[in-house]
């Protein structure tokens, strides 16, 4: 699995899943011609001003060479002090084991090395799905907003990250990796060179260290040495001598 920026080739790619992805899950409340306005307003000919735009970022997830999901975010403010996911896509056939959890925390983590303070998110009120996803990975409600698609206005939850506690930022993901099963915890991360190495546990509590994942091939094949410098033996990804803090992440 990678995640990479999006360029120019990217943009009928990008719109198909938005469209695939609107139609499966928006449809129990917004009609077809809704959608289609949606598509049009966001990702037609004025998308690639995105694209081209600094302080916007739009993420690609890759599986096995497919693009399968992005994310799209801005940043806003005095100094650029917030970073917006606007959207986040997952195309409907690939949906499932944790992906989404994935893009959402490398989209934070992008954000913030592009200089956010804090990190919203935005979801539309009716979507139930989007709502819990947000909700179940570190983020509080923090009040609405009105946007328009086509003529007609929706009202969009925004939501905050919550607080981060001692054990840093809260999102752990159940994943199936070498067969075995463990919890990857990515408030506990380790800068490297590539993407950042996360803490794995035997069981959702915690209490067992499995090993160091590593968040750019998604590997547990790693080694470390005496002077806690971890390797990935699968695609070089190799921790820096910096850690990520846990405010920050």
């Amino acid at each position: 699995m990678e995640i990479r920026e999006a360029t120019d080739d990217d943009v009928e790619t990008i719109r198909s899943i938005a469209q695939r992805s609107l139609e499966s899950t928006y449809t129990d409340f917004l009609d077809q011609e809704t959608v289609d306005d949606a598509i049009e307003q966001w990702y037609g000919d004025a998308f690639g001003d995105d694209l081209a735009d600094k302080h916007s970022l739009i993420l690609l997830l890759e599986r096995d060479g497919e693009v399968v999901g992005f994310s799209q975010s801005d940043l806003v403010g005095q100094r650029h002090g917030t970073g917006r996911i606007l959207w986040l896509h997952i195309d409907p056939d690939h949906r499932g084991g944790g992906i989404g959890v994935r893009l959402l925390v490398r989209t934070r983590e992008q954000l913030l090395e592009k200089g956010a303070d804090d990190i919203q998110a935005f979801v539309l009120a009716d979507n139930e799905g989007g709502n819990e996803f947000y909700a179940q990975n570190g983020f509080e409600q923090a009040g609405q907003r009105e946007v328009e698609i086509g003529e007609e206005t929706f009202t969009e939850n925004v939501y905050a990250e919550g607080a981060i506690d001692e054990e840093g930022w809260g999102t752990v993901d159940e994943l199936e990796v070498d067969g075995e099963t463990v919890f990857v915890s990515y408030g506990e991360a380790a800068r490297g060179a590539k993407s950042p190495f996360y803490r794995a546990y035997e069981t959702e509590d915690r209490e067992e260290l499995y090993g160091w994942f590593c968040g750019n091939c998604d590997s547990m094949d790693n080694s470390m040495d005496t002077m806690g410098r971890i390797e990935c033996n699968n695609c070089g990804n190799r921790r820096k001598a910096t850690r990520w803090d846990a405010s920050y992440l």
